[in-house]
Formats: structure tokens, C-alpha cells, sequence
């Protein structure tokens, strides 16, 4: 797969991620993973799942598993380690069995690719950064397996998401509870091209 998937109309590129563009999604995804919770969620709850979920270990580790695919959205220019701009999106798609009882009885027990994560700066949301982010992620799923169901979970109170998401040919086929800081909510399940 090309390292420069898609170029959106905002000087922006998607890529691949590398090691080197850790610490930057962490500090990126320190700002957009509060603003996906439901309301209600502790700030204490959140900074743990931050600290614990979204740390630059982590997204190193992604950023070189075969079962992932870890993309960044950077201004045009930019590069790993570059000195730039920071990422403004990031997306995470995972190849792996579910292990919910909710995702299970919504795509099946087999192999499937879950659209992990995908979170854009807010000063880049209604840009199209979004788009051009989610059209690269549903380009990449492939390289996970071929014909393989691409789902995700959101939040159930997050219509904004949803909205994005059924935009982009997403359709709610289920539920599931995601756990946050040790705090329980309730997701919607979504798989891409059902109908």
C-alpha cells in the first residue's frame, strides 16, 4: 500500500503511521477521546483510559502489529518527524475475532476488521479532513483480508458520529458495552455496506 493514500482538498495527507508519529497521536488523541464520551463520563475515568489505551507505547505498538493499520492525517508537507504542524486526524483499524457477545451477534464469530478509532482535531472537523480519513481507512481495510465485514462501535448518544458514519455507508446492526476507565456505556454496532 502507497505511504500517501489520499489527499483531501485542505492540504492535509493521509499515510501510514510510523513509530515516529507516537508521541504526536497521543498528545492528538489526549484532545479528541474526551470529546467522544458520553456525558456523564468522570474526567477521571477518561484520563485513565487515556493514560492506560491512547499512550505513545501503544501507538507504536500499532503502528507496527500486521494485524493493523494505524493512519494519520497530516497538513501536506508534513512527515514523520518532519518539524510541522502536528497530526490533525488518526484511524485505527483492527483484524482480529470479536470478543464482545453484542459485536459477535452482529458480524459473526470469524475474522472481521474493526474500525477501531478514527478522531479528527476539532479545528479540522466540517473541512472534509474527516472524509478524506474515512475513505483512506475503508480503502486500507482490504490489506487485513479481503471481503472481510469492517464494523465499529460508537457510542449510542453520539448522533453526530452515527450521522458520519451512515454518511459514509456504515449501517447499526447491533450493541455492545464499552468500557471507559472502568465506567460502562453502551455502544451501537455498525457494519459497513449492510443494508
Amino acid at each position: 500500500m502507497p505511504d500517501d493514500l489520499t489527499t483531501a482538498p485542505h492540504a492535509v495527507r493521509v499515510r501510514r503511521a510510523t513509530a515516529d508519529d507516537a508521541a504526536a497521536l497521543a498528545d492528538l488523541a489526549a484532545v479528541t477521546f474526551p470529546l467522544a464520551c458520553p456525558p456523564g463520563t468522570s474526567p477521571d475515568a477518561i484520563a485513565e483510559h487515556v493514560a492506560t489505551q491512547l499512550s505513545p507505547e501503544r501507538f507504536r505498538a500499532w503502528a507496527a502489529s500486521a494485524d493493523r493499520v494505524l493512519l494519520v492525517v497530516e497538513p501536506d508537507g508534513a512527515g514523520p518527524g518532519a518539524a510541522g504542524d502536528a497530526p490533525v486526524g488518526y484511524a485505527l483499524l483492527v483484524r482480529g475475532t470479536p470478543d464482545d457477545p453484542g459485536v459477535e451477534a452482529a458480524v459473526g464469530s470469524g475474522a472481521a476488521v474493526e474500525l477501531s478509532k478514527i478522531y479528527v482535531h476539532p479545528r479540522a472537523q466540517g473541512t472534509g479532513v474527516a472524509s478524506a480519513l474515512m475513505r483512506a481507512a475503508l480503502d486500507a481495510a482490504p490489506t487485513l483480508g479481503e471481503g472481510l465485514t469492517v464494523w465499529l462501535g460508537t457510542n449510542v448518544l453520539n448522533a453526530r458520529a452515527q450521522a458520519f458514519y451512515r454518511k459514509h455507508g456504515f449501517a447499526v446492526v447491533g450493541s455492545r458495552t464499552y468500557v471507559v476507565g472502568g465506567e460502562e456505556h453502551s455502544d451501537v454496532v455498525m457494519v459497513h455496506g449492510a443494508s
